[in-house]
């Protein structure tokens, strides 16, 4: 897989966390340093890890469906991409009384945006693609890309957060499209 692909897969699993860094940035106890650092690298780093834990679930069932795979990543990367639009498209909820910087708001945080990073890893097992890198990128992208929430989310507060994971959504959708066409040409 080429590292365009990789990289437009990256940008496409952080705009959950972006997402949710915006909204965190908007809270006051997200303005200083530590907690800017504690989001930003637990969202890299859950992110690095779910597409990993993913892979090797699909690297041990691939035999049983290696004639169909490139469906399952392409229905994989889909469900992500419309569940991502949804969220994209529905209403905040409202503030959190927690930090989300700290303790179990933070772990609980970190797990809820990178669910979607286990089928992609899913996905590139059934592509039979290393996952070596894409983890390492995902992970890079996202700690960069929550930073940059954050910090933006300081600034602009809420206005943007859920559009973007519309953006997100549609980037995945287009990558299983790609895959699809790839393998059925």
């Amino acid at each position: 897989m080429d590292l365009f692909t990789v990289f437009t897969i990256a940008l496409g699993m952080s705009m959950d966390a972006f997402a949710v860094s915006l909204s965190a940035g908007t809270d006051q106890r997200t303005n200083s340093a530590r907690p800017i650092f504690r989001l930003s690298f637990h969202f890299g780093l859950f992110q690095a890890i779910m597409p990993i834990l993913g892979w090797f679930l699909g690297s041990t069932i691939e035999p049983l469906i290696k004639n169909y795979d490139h469906w399952i990543a392409f229905a994989l990367l889909a469900f992500v991409g419309i569940r991502m639009i949804r969220s994209g498209f529905a209403g905040d909820d409202a503030p959190s009384q927690a930090d989300p910087s700290r303790g179990l708001t933070l772990v609980m945080l970190a797990i809820a945006t990178s669910i979607d990073a286990f089928a992609v890893g899913l996905s590139l097992a059934f592509l039979r693609v290393s996952i070596w890198t894409p983890a390492l990128v995902i992970g890079i992208v996202t700690s960069l890309l929550s930073l940059i929430g954050l910090r933006l989310g300081n600034q602009v507060g809420k206005t943007f957060g859920k559009r973007v994971e519309i953006w997100g959504g549609l980037l995945l959708i287009a990558i299983g499209l790609r895959i699809a066409i790839t393998h059925m040409a």
